[in-house]
């Protein structure tokens, strides 16, 4: 959607309201039949790119979607930009059963392997005499960098940046940024080893 436009609308309350109701489903929160029959015009696809047919995309025209040239979205995946845009680069898989929440950016050549998820949003929970699904959220987004492996049913939170050529294993919950050519594991992520271009080779994380 138009900057322009969008700020507009953000001035008025209850338009914004009204336009939402009309594009999102209120329990679903998702977008309406009669906005994802004409996915194919606002959503952005480049050339040789899949999105298999079992993927749910909650992809609203409100926010930007952009799958690069050759990439994949492997089957019983989520993607979701209703409140961040979820950018995705060239070359780069997506597999199966991944949840994508933006604003989250993914780089070229990223491989994420099976259940991973990567979620710029947080549910508010500060005020104890609310309940937590009427404070609303707040968003962080997320950056994964080129040439970047995520490892099985590992957990990207909100903020971080997944930094170039660097490896997640399997299962890490990842709290904090991870600098390029960075091997972490465990919950929460800490890093094992990185490459040293003085000796050429990947070397032992000591701390």
């Amino acid at each position: 959607m138009n900057t322009n436009l969008k700020e507009k609308i953000s001035r008025h309350p209850q338009l914004k309201k009204c336009i939402h109701r009309f594009i999102m489903h209120p329990v679903k929160t998702r977008p309406n039949w009669w906005i994802r029959i004409f996915s194919f015009i606002y959503l952005k696809r480049g050339k040789g790119s899949v999105i298999y047919r079992s993927v749910r995309k909650d992809l609203p025209p409100f926010n930007c979607f952009s799958l690069g040239r050759y990439s994949v979205v492997e089957d019983f995946s989520c993607l979701n930009n209703a409140v961040g845009n979820l950018i995705i680069g060239d070359y780069s898989r997506i597999g199966l059963g991944n949840t994508i929440i933006g604003p989250v950016t993914i780089g070229n050549h990223v491989i994420i392997s099976q259940n991973v998820i990567v979620t710029g949003l947080n549910h508010n929970f500060a005020d104890v005499e609310r309940k937590i699904d009427e404070q609303g959220i707040e968003t962080k987004p997320i950056y994964i960098e080129n040439d970047v492996w995520i490892g099985a049913n590992a957990v990207i939170l909100p903020g971080v940046t997944i930094g170039k050529h660097s490896v997640v294993a399997a299962g890490c919950i990842v709290t904090h940024s991870i600098p390029p050519y960075s091997v972490c594991v465990g919950n929460p992520a800490h890093i094992i080893k990185q490459y040293d271009f003085t000796l050429k080779k990947w070397v032992t994380h000591t701390s």
